[in-house]
């Protein structure tokens, strides 16, 4: 009978054990499983991650360049507002001289003056510091001279002295109207000189 509880041992020894391998070996498939499913799924969410980072970030390219292209808008039209409002104040400058088409050239200063306004305004919403002061100088001083000459024409008649003074008013403009534009430029990466 001893040989035969032996045997029987041998045999639940090796019933257990092929059982209990079997179990082991589940239990290690099913870690090795659960583990690339982790893995994986880190890996998801890494990517999901990266890509939401590479959208923000073509989105940001995108709003930028989309706000230098508004700023660069709004620096042409100022810098050529700028230009056509002292340009019309030079030609009312030479009626005054002359006298004659006077009438024309004041229509034409006021129109000139209104649109200068209309692209100042635009600048203040868009441009930075250094260049809205630039802007600002430019607009003062445009704005100065626009008064000059309502007093010259206010005048009774001409004062051909006073006429010819306003030549220093005039270079004075275009010197802050090249700082503007310089000014401009540096602004939008066009030019890095300092002038």
């Amino acid at each position: 009978m001893g040989d035969t509880w032996g045997a029987v041992a041998v045999a639940v020894v090796g019933v257990v054990g092929t059982l209990g391998g079997a179990l082991l070996t589940q239990s290690r498939a099913d870690r090795t499983k659960r583990l690339e499913l982790e893995a994986m799924a880190q890996q998801r969410d890494a990517e999901r991650r990266h890509t939401e980072q590479v959208r923000q970030a073509e989105h940001a390219e995108v709003r930028q360049r989309e706000f230098l292209d508004l700023r660069r808008a709004c620096y042409i039209s100022l810098n050529t507002a700028s230009r056509q409002y002292l340009t019309a104040q030079v030609n009312l400058q030479h009626a005054l001289r002359v006298g004659a088409g006077v009438e024309a050239c004041l229509e034409q200063l006021e129109t000139r003056r209104t649109t200068h306004r209309d692209s100042y305004a635009e600048a203040q919403m868009v441009a930075p510091t250094p260049v809205l002061a630039a802007a600002g100088a430019v607009s003062r001083h445009l704005n100065h001279g626009y008064g000059r000459l309502r007093q010259l024409l206010a005048a009774p008649s001409a004062d051909l002295e006073a006429v010819d003074a306003f030549d220093d008013q005039v270079n004075s403009s275009w010197a802050l109207l090249s700082e503007m534009r310089h000014t401009m430029r540096r602004d939008l990466g066009v030019d890095d000189s300092e002038h």
